[in-house]
């Protein structure tokens, strides 16, 4: 291609825009906000085999252009590129930083936490008629889809109630890309300092949550270091920097993506009545629903960063070494080289589909068996309450969420019914 595609940073149409990179290659060149080179990976197959290479890396040493000297120290997209955690991390470190985080995701805790979400989800849906305003319209992303999986998160995580509200939207700030470098690097700080809170927190109250297991791991590993038992192997295990980077991805991750999946779900069932009626017939599942609404409509477009460590040819594109790379997942999601002629289709009866929304290869999102629960949960236990629930407004006029990164709505109004 002789021009590189500039990334809309309002999200305005990510779909639309999905597909344009889609169909023009497998690998386009982009225009990251200030002008930075990219490249977007957009179809199916290309990108499950981008994620799984051995070839290519996460962490920013591998970023050319930020090694260069070229990244201004103030970009909107430095957390995703230079937070020290799990999310950047690559080969001995990836996998001891995950070891570490992959206690709190096990089956068996995933399973133990089913009946403390449906007791949160039941709370909610109770009290959603008294959210209603005068025209008797709820908003069910503001009310529902974001408290739950936020409360799950920070339940897990250890998290004081009182801080859940501004660590959401300063995150969402975070996650936006049409937010100024200025506003992403002022809200990367914000949630800093709040984590640093809650480290200080579990540190002096430790519970049976997430943080406090880090913390008790890190402070075990360095103890041992300097009593020389286990040397390099065990010493500094996890890092102050890498505690705060790994909570960091855990409250991005573990809420901003299952609010989008349960507000995406919702809109789609709303498009597609016809959709809607096979479920509550009991011929098809929730999980169903859950596993279409992450193909078709993908809580993320577009995750930052991967770098190829050589120059990588993909399907006759040629990604040069360091390129930061976006997971361009809401246009895999609808390739129609993967899913056939009706890929476009919002389909809930459709079998056999593997889609790439939670990622591929040892960077898999560690989280989506817990995601794929609270989902079903609270769609199955939404439409139980409020079979009839409806938009307010036509689904074309709800507000799109702002930025490439992030796939939904800002805003699910709704009327109960």
């Amino acid at each position: 291609m002789d021009t590189a595609h500039p990334m809309d940073p309002s999200g305005a149409a990510v779909q639309a825009e999905a597909a344009q990179l889609r169909e023009t290659a497998a690998a386009c060149p982009v225009l990251l906000p200030g002008g930075v080179p990219g490249t977007v990976i957009s179809r199916h197959r290309e990108l499950r085999d981008f994620l799984a290479d051995p070839k290519v890396a996460k962490n920013a040493r591998h970023f050319a252009a930020y090694q260069r000297g070229e990244i201004p120290a103030q970009w909107q997209l430095n957390a995703f590129a230079l937070v020290n955690g799990m999310t950047t991390a690559d080969g001995d470190d990836h996998r001891r930083l995950r070891g570490l985080a992959s206690k709190a995701f096990t089956p068996r805790r995933v399973a133990a936490l089913r009946p403390w979400i449906e007791r949160l989800t039941g709370d909610l849906l109770a009290a959603l008629p008294e959210r209603r305003d005068a025209d008797g319209v709820v908003d069910l992303r503001r009310w529902f889809a974001y408290p739950l999986p936020m409360g799950v998160i920070c339940e897990l995580l250890g998290v004081d109630p009182a801080y859940r509200d501004r660590l959401h939207g300063l995150t969402h700030r975070l996650v936006s890309t049409s937010s100024t470098a200025a506003d992403a690097m002022a809200a990367q700080a914000g949630i800093h300092e709040v984590l640093a809170r809650v480290v200080a927190d579990r540190r002096a109250a430790p519970g049976e949550d997430l943080t406090s297991a880090l913390i008790a791991a890190r402070g075990e590993s360095a103890a041992e270091g300097r009593d020389g038992e286990s040397g390099a192997d065990t010493a500094e295990r996890l890092s102050d920097e890498e505690l705060t980077g790994t909570l960091l991805l855990m409250i991005v991750a573990g809420h901003e993506t299952t609010l989008n999946l349960i507000t995406n779900a919702v809109r789609a069932l709303c498009g597609h009545p016809e959709q809607l009626a096979l479920v509550l017939a009991g011929e098809v599942g929730w999980d169903a629903v859950v596993e279409e609404t992450l193909r078709w409509d993908s809580p993320v477009a577009n995750f930052p960063f991967r770098y190829p460590t050589t120059d990588l040819v993909v399907d006759g594109v040629t990604v040069p070494r360091g390129t930061p790379v976006l997971a361009g997942y809401a246009a895999a999601g609808r390739d129609p080289r993967e899913y056939g002629p009706d890929a476009l289709r919002f389909d809930v009866t459709r079998t056999g589909t593997r889609h790439l929304a939670f990622g591929h290869g040892a960077h898999y999102c560690l989280g989506a068996p817990l995601a794929r629960l609270e989902a079903a949960i609270a769609l199955r236990d939404l439409y139980a309450a409020h079979p009839g629930l409806r938009l307010a407004v036509p689904g074309a006029s709800l507000p799109p969420l702002p930025g490439f990164i992030g796939n939904s709505v800002a805003a699910l109004p709704v009327h109960l019914g």
